[in-house]
């Protein structure tokens, strides 16, 4: 019940995004799409390390609300605030100041390089209040609340699908902004659901709600900012990792001809829907595993794990299935369904899906470790499950298999990520972990400070 309007959530986001681009293409063109895609690249590598300070606070959050203390936990997400606030104002200046220089990095082609600028210089403006708006759903999620983020995504999504076509094209009294006006369109869909979630926290007194003198919290305090950063950094480092290992193998893929490469780009439209269970369950393991971990509950992470384990099985088994039974009609809303490219990407499904369920299981086990500030581990064994198992598999094998080699390197790169985080998991120093929140800042000390040790030894 708790992952579930986190789950929504992020199918909602997706949504928006893919509604976003069919008006872009439909209205702008080829040209425009393109400008937009490499606009995109840059914005999901800023946002990797506003979502590994977003968790990082988020377990603090959730670890201080577990030990009943909510001005920790208020002092947390205030530091983390002030935090995400000026390093999302330097970038955006700097974003808008470099804006060419980045995009000629990327080689972005000469049609698109004007829309391009165009669309970023918009989207480095909005990039505070979007930072802002993603770690405030993840704080409220670290105090257990995940329907209050669930709305106001929705809120931002309808506004910003409904005003992009509206200042795409100048509809009514508004100006014809072209692609900028889609740009635009998620700056105001950002500010007015920030604007209106700070108002719902201040009018309803929820409990990450700061008033008053509390306010002085959103100045970074040094020691909260030095833990913020050293755990974020690692979990933003996790989001490189997997952009990195995805842009080399497109690289790989390229090599195969336009068929391959049609198919394994809507197979990848498909895997993004599968993934997003396991995605909604390892957040809500995670926010409650801290809780527990806060209050001393061990007993109750043990537990907390399992059930993660046993809905991702569940529901992403579920989502696998229903990609394989129904794939050749699935795959035919990206491409007409007598296309060439529609048995290959049956091919590509039929062995990489499967894996996907181990990949969900990997993120219960790291949400649990990551709940008690274990940071390193994940990103270690991420790392190696990715380049020396998945891409040297990949490169190896290519000459042997062919195209084959790329898809089975998939599930036998989860293979090996699921067993070290399993390993991880029962034998790791993930439990000797102290409380994320700096001991000035706590009335008294967490039972989470110290190894459990022979009292309350979280059940294997």
């Amino acid at each position: 019940m708790f992952a579930l309007p986190t789950l929504a959530s992020n199918i909602l986001q997706t949504l928006n995004g893919s509604i976003n681009a069919v008006w872009v293409g439909r209205f702008l063109g080829e040209g425009a799409l393109a400008a937009t895609s490499n606009a995109n690249i840059i914005m999901f590598l800023t946002f990797g390390a506003v979502f590994g300070f977003g968790m990082a606070a988020t377990i603090m959050v959730g670890q201080s609300w577990g030990r009943r203390d909510v001005d920790a936990a208020r002092r947390a997400f205030g530091s983390a605030i002030g935090l995400v606030l000026g390093t999302s104002l330097v970038v955006a200046a700097l974003g808008w100041i470099f804006a060419p220089q980045i995009l000629h990095v990327l080689a972005t082609p000469p049609g698109a390089f004007q829309p391009a600028l165009d669309y970023l210089r918009v989207i480095f403006i909005g990039l505070p209040a979007s930072m802002l708006l993603v770690l405030m759903f993840m704080g409220l999620r670290g105090t257990g609340d995940s329907v209050t983020p669930l709305w106001f995504m929705g809120l931002c999504v309808v506004l910003d699908a409904g005003l992009n076509p509206v200042l795409i094209l100048g509809l009514g009294p508004f100006p014809r902004l072209g692609i900028a006006g889609s740009a635009t369109a998620t700056l105001i869909a950002n500010v007015v659901a920030l604007g209106a979630l700070v108002f719902h926290m201040q009018r309803n007194d929820l409990p990450l709600r700061l008033k008053g003198a509390e306010l002085r919290y959103m100045v970074p305090a040094p020691a909260l900012v030095r833990v913020i950063v050293g755990k974020g950094l690692p979990i933003g480092a996790q989001m490189l990792v997997m952009s990195t290992s995805a842009l080399v193998m497109i690289g790989l893929v390229n090599r195969h001809g336009i068929d391959t490469i049609a198919a394994y780009g809507i197979t990848q439209q498909l895997w993004n829907y599968v993934q997003m269970p396991a995605m909604a369950i390892g957040a809500a393991v995670s926010a409650m595993a801290a809780q527990n971990i806060g209050a001393g509950r061990w007993d109750r992470v043990a537990r907390i794990t399992r059930a993660g384990l046993g809905y991702n099985i569940a529901m992403t088994g579920t989502m696998v299935a229903l990609v394989v039974l129904f794939d050749r009609p699935l795959l035919a809303l990206f491409i007409g369904g007598g296309s060439p490219v529609i048995p290959v990407a049956q091919h590509i499904n039929l062995i990489v899906t499967w894996g996907l369920i181990l990949f969900g299981a990997t993120m219960v086990l790291f949400g649990t470790v990551r709940a008690n500030g274990a940071v390193w581990g994940p990103l270690i064994i991420l790392a190696v499950s990715m380049f020396p198992v998945r891409l040297g598999l990949a490169l190896g094998l290519d000459p042997v298999w062919g195209a084959d080699a790329l898809w089975w390197s998939f599930p036998l790169g989860s293979i090996v990520n699921i067993v070290l985080a399993v390993l991880y998991y029962l034998y790791g120093p993930w439990r000797r972990g102290r409380l994320l929140v700096p001991e000035e800042h706590v009335e008294e000390r967490s039972h989470a400070d110290i190894e459990p040790g022979n009292n309350l030894k979280p059940a294997s």
